[in-house]
Formats: C-alpha cells, sequence, structure tokens
C-alpha cells in the first residue's frame, strides 16, 4: 500500500469492479465528476498500450462546500481520485487519501473534513473487501 492512498485487488472483471465503486461512492455521498479512461488516452496521444485503467474524480458536495469556504484554493485538491485497473486478471481498486492529500494546505481547519472524507472513502473499500468475502 503506498501512503498517499488505500487499495484492494478483486477477482471480478474490470467493468463490473468500475460500477460496483461508482455505487459504492454514491452510498457514501460522492459522484463521479470525472473518468479518464488512461488506456484509451494513451493509445490515441502516444499510440501506446497498456492494461485497462479509468481514474475516477470523486467529489461529496457537502464537503467540497466546506473546504472551499474554509480555504478557496483547496479546489486544487480536489476531486478525490480513485483509480480501477487491471492487474493479471483481476481488479485493484486504489483511492487517493483525504487526508494525506489535504495536508499538503497546511491548514489544521480542513483536518476535520479531511478525516471524515477518508472515513468514507475507506467504507468503499471496506465494502468492496465484504463484497468480495461474500463471493
Amino acid at each position: 500500500m503506498v501512503s498517499y492512498g488505500f487499495s484492494i485487488t478483486l477477482d471480478q472483471p474490470f467493468d463490473q469492479v468500475v460500477e460496483r465503486v461508482r455505487e459504492e461512492l454514491k452510498t457514501e455521498g460522492f459522484g463521479v465528476l470525472t473518468e479518464i479512461d488512461v488506456q484509451r488516452t494513451l493509445r490515441e496521444k502516444l499510440g501506446k498500450e497498456m492494461e485497462r485503467y479509468v481514474i475516477l474524480g470523486a467529489c461529496n458536495p457537502h464537503l467540497a462546500h466546506q473546504a472551499l469556504d474554509r480555504e478557496r484554493e483547496i479546489g486544487l485538491l480536489l476531486p478525490c481520485n480513485v483509480v480501477v485497473r487491471e492487474v493479471d486478471g483481476r481488479s485493484w481498486v486504489g483511492i487517493a487519501d483525504p487526508q494525506a492529500m489535504l495536508s499538503v494546505s497546511g491548514n489544521p481547519a480542513l483536518d476535520e473534513l479531511a478525516t471524515e472524507a477518508k472515513t468514507r472513502l475507506q467504507r468503499v473499500i471496506d465494502s468492496l473487501a465484504r463484497q468480495r468475502a461474500e463471493a
């Protein structure tokens, strides 16, 4: 695990995992504002091939609004990035740690929001893990 995020690897197919991640994010109050298909972009722009890899830009509007009220420039660190990629026939899900990301601001007024965002996003990973165990 990297120090700036948390992750899980699942045996389910890539497309199914992307949809499950979207559903779990929604359950925790996050919408997906952006979706970057890295595989397609690299193929089209550079002629390079790689595994299926998507970056979802997830945002919880209530938390984002509060963060922006406390520090307008925090938009530079929003939204929360969620990656789903294929690894050896499995699907890896990684989520950027909001505490790690927002800590670069040095603004303690954001700590509580970062903790809440992390808790919600960790529940996404935990739910994926429970579903994996039930399968």
